[in-house]
């Protein structure tokens, strides 16, 4: 053995030449079912000099030897009659190409919302086992829907991880507690204390796809400031350098990638160039659409011969009987989202393409899911320019939509389609995202491939299937058992069952036979066969149809009846008692029970239990450098009175730029100065905006104290008030702002002190750098005097 010896910085460093192979102590025995695996014991040495002694064998943990790469590929608000590997209208070269080497999923299902999928598919345990009975923001007290995801169902990313991969989420999170999302934490529900070694992406449900808020890690991420700039290809960049800087430098390790954009959930945000390509296309309406991709699906083998059309909503127009203007606004919104997949697909070929030149393609196990529930009919009847305005009960008229139709997709809009189209990209099924006792709201197409593991290709496999099988797959393909202990906490056992019986064997008996359904009062089970459901409430309607206990129930036989287009229950009444009975058999063991149909009360905490960081607050002070507050842990102004006080220093050249600042473009409000007038402007939704500004600038080189006071109307929610802006305890300026924003600014614009970050407010002023208020801010104080109950 050579020895090296080197100096550095006055100290000598001893360099061993060639380096020790590092192994494992095969006498050492490996207990995987308790994470992480214990290390052995160290010994004892009694030999004085260590010339004369040999080391031990240094542990350390691998993962098994051939297990396999993992990537899944986890698409946002994608129906089962999209993309066209499921005989959909939208083609996806990428998923395509990979059905083509693998297999086709056509019985795969997940919980028909986006939090609870997640958590489902991680932890392979149904989402109320998680807590995550509805999305993190509308959590509430009860066991199963706290937001929470227990210690006791650890992912199969922090399995993995102490098994020797490494590990990296990309994209949308959307599983971290609302009341958690801030720099206090805790960090416990965070990408990078689930498993994950890396995390580049938003932590909430949707982002602005041209300026979104980024977290690597738990550090905010300045945005670019590339024109062009667009997340996912910027999250791809991410993560096509993550894998090939990790098998540059550990080529033996195998790593999982969790790859989940925030497309195609709204805002439909897409290059133009993207969009051009599409025109045209959806001209014949989502009647006809609905009917040829049946066709198609039938002729390619996705759905069984004789399948038909589910029967439609009352409340989604017949194509034929909308006005010119409807059917063009329309037109257009479905070639937006259809470019944003097809978009999308593009960049998921690029992180395969990656995977493939590091030449582990042959030994990467890829899950590409088509949608973490059905395609959003969350847009209404008429879909939106601002997606706010659905989550604020605010109506927007084709006409003011139109005014739009240039720029749909573009920076200046954050739009969401007509629900019409929703129902057609989840053909051949009756509703979609939402309605959990739907196949249209839980039916995704999947796409499985793993070269080294799985001989047949291009074939389909029409076994049931659910979100919480893929964790348990993926451990029997890295010959990983299913840990008992995980970080010192005993592990609820996982309940999906592994879809690896299936992969050589088309005709195999499946193994999971029993599944129950359940958000917001929707529910449904599936066993043997047979299914039994209710419509408890679409997404567009305000209030649910019936009470719980007197929802009507239907039965369907989906061996024969794939669409869910005949209710048998009328002639097999004792089967629906008995899977009703069954419903509730598993609603009690899963924590469904009390179910929750609420939705005003859920976005209130304190009336549902829900954990809230300025719970009993009435004011928050705030300092210089105070960024990036999401809006669940900001004190909330909105149907309230307020008085926002500001003491400054403005600089000798004169004030510019936002003293505080919540939301953006899209709707929020700002305390700033531009060009020493100071001023408070509201905007209401991106569609309408109210100033309020004094008519002289302060004193430059001196320091001030600015006051807003809104007095609010009063006599509900949404409703108008009166500003006054004050300078050193002078009145300066007062005006009215007739409307106020009853229910969210935003899901992913933040409250900023001294800069509004993401998308402007004010557009004179603007956003990032540019908005960064030039003088001092010793002190904001934020004061609100709640409304009494109405």
């Amino acid at each position: 053995m050579r020895v090296l010896y080197r100096m550095t910085a006055g100290l000598f460093w001893l360099v061993l030449s060639p380096t020790f192979a590092i192994s494992q102590d095969t006498s050492f025995q490996v207990d995987r079912t308790k994470l992480p695996i214990a290390q052995p014991e160290r010994p004892i040495y009694t030999e004085l000099d260590a010339r004369n002694a040999t080391p031990p064998p240094r542990f350390q943990v691998n993962a098994p030897q051939g297990a396999p790469n993992v990537v899944i590929i986890l698409i946002d608000d994608l129906g089962f009659g999209a993309a066209s590997p499921f005989g959909g209208p939208i083609a996806t070269p990428t998923m395509e190409k990979l059905a083509g080497e693998g297999l086709r999923y056509t019985n795969f299902h997940t919980t028909a919302l986006c939090s609870p999928t997640r958590a489902a598919l991680k932890s392979g345990r149904n989402h109320h086992m998680v807590n995550m009975g509805f999305i993190t923001e509308l959590a509430t007290g009860f066991p199963g829907a706290t937001g929470s995801i227990p210690n006791a169902t650890a992912p199969v990313a922090e399995i993995l991880r102490h098994n020797g991969y490494s590990t990296a989420a990309f994209g949308k999170w959307h599983e971290t507690a609302a009341w958690e999302a801030s720099i206090s934490g805790p960090f416990d529900r965070w990408p990078t204390r689930q498993g994950f070694d890396k995390f580049y992406g938003f932590i909430g449900g949707e982002t602005n796809q041209w300026a979104p808020f980024l977290y690597d890690g738990d550090a905010q991420v300045e945005l670019s400031s590339d024109p062009n700039y667009h997340f996912m290809t910027d999250m791809t960049d991410k993560a096509v350098a993550w894998v090939q800087y990790q098998k540059a430098l550990t080529p033996d390790k195998p790593f999982f990638i969790y790859f989940a954009p925030g497309a195609v959930h709204a805002p439909h945000h897409v290059p133009k160039s993207w969009i051009e390509k599409w025109k045209g296309k959806f001209d014949m309406g989502w009647d006809k659409l609905r009917e040829q991709t049946l066709a198609r699906q039938v002729a390619s083998g996705v759905v069984p011969a004789g399948t038909v059309l589910a029967k439609k909503p009352d409340a989604i127009k017949d194509w034929d009987n909308l006005s010119d203007d409807e059917r063009r606004l329309f037109s257009r919104q479905a070639e937006v989202f259809a470019a944003f997949v097809d978009y999308t697909d593009h960049e998921v070929g690029r992180l395969l393409q990656a995977v493939n030149t590091t030449g582990e393609s042959g030994n990467t196990l890829v899950f590409y899911i088509a949608g973490d529930n059905g395609t959003s009919g969350e847009g209404g009847a008429n879909g939106m320019f601002n997606e706010y305005t659905y989550f604020n009960g605010v109506p927007e008229t084709v006409s003011e939509m139109l005014k739009h139709y240039d720029s749909w997709g573009s920076p200046e809009t954050y739009p969401h389609m007509a629900a019409g189209w929703a129902l057609a990209l989840n053909a051949p099924f009756g509703w979609m995202k939402q309605v959990a006792s739907d196949f249209g709201g839980t039916r995704n197409g999947m796409v499985v491939s793993w070269p080294k593991g799985i001989k047949a290709a291009g074939e389909v496999r029409t076994q049931f299937g659910h979100v919480i099988d893929i964790a348990p797959t993926i451990l029997e393909a890295a010959q990983l058992p299913e840990p008992t202990e995980v970080n010192g906490t005993k592990q609820i056992p996982i309940q999906g069952k592994s879809l690896g019986y299936s992969f050589a064997d088309a005709k195999a008996p499946e193994q999971h036979t029993t599944q129950y359904f359940e958000i917001a009062g929707n529910r449904a089970i599936y066993h043997d066969g047979w299914f039994a459901r209710t419509i408890h409430k679409a997404p567009w309607e305000p209030q649910p149809r019936n009470p719980l206990q007197s929802d009507k129930w239907e039965l369907f036989n989906v061996r024969s009846d794939f669409s869910l287009a005949k209710d048998i229950a009328a002639a097999n009444g004792d089967k629906l008692a008995e899977l009703q009975q069954l419903f509730m058999k598993e609603a009690e063991a899963n924590h469904v029970l009390p179910i929750d149909d609420r939705f005003m009360e859920r976005t209130i905490g304190k009336l549902v239990g829900r954990p809230d960081l300025m719970s009993g607050r009435t004011s928050l002070t705030l300092s210089q450098g105070m960024t990036g507050m999401m809006e669940s842990v900001f004190i909330n102004v909105k149907n309230n009175s307020k008085v926002i006080t500001a003491d400054v220093e403005v600089p000798s050249d004169g004030g510019n730029g936002t003293l505080i600042a919540q939301g953006g473009r899209f709707g929020g409000w700002s305390l700033y100065v531009k060009n020493g007038i100071p001023a408070y402007d509201y905007n209401y939704l991106g569609l309408s905006r109210s100033s309020i500004a004094a008519d002289k600038p302060l004193p430059a080189g001196s320091k001030h104290n600015i006051k807003f006071q809104f007095q609010y109307d009063g006599g509900g929610v949404g409703k108008g008030g009166v500003g006054t802006l004050f300078v050193d305890g002078e009145k300066v300026a007062e005006g009215r702002i007739e409307r106020t924003q009853a229910g969210i600014f935003s899901a992913d614009e933040t409250a900023d002190v001294g800069i509004d970050l993401g998308t402007p407010v004010v557009e004179a002023i603007g956003a990032e750098a540019p908005s960064r208020f030039n003088g001092q801010i010793s002190r904001i104080k934020v004061e609100i005097a709640p409304q009494p109950a109405q």
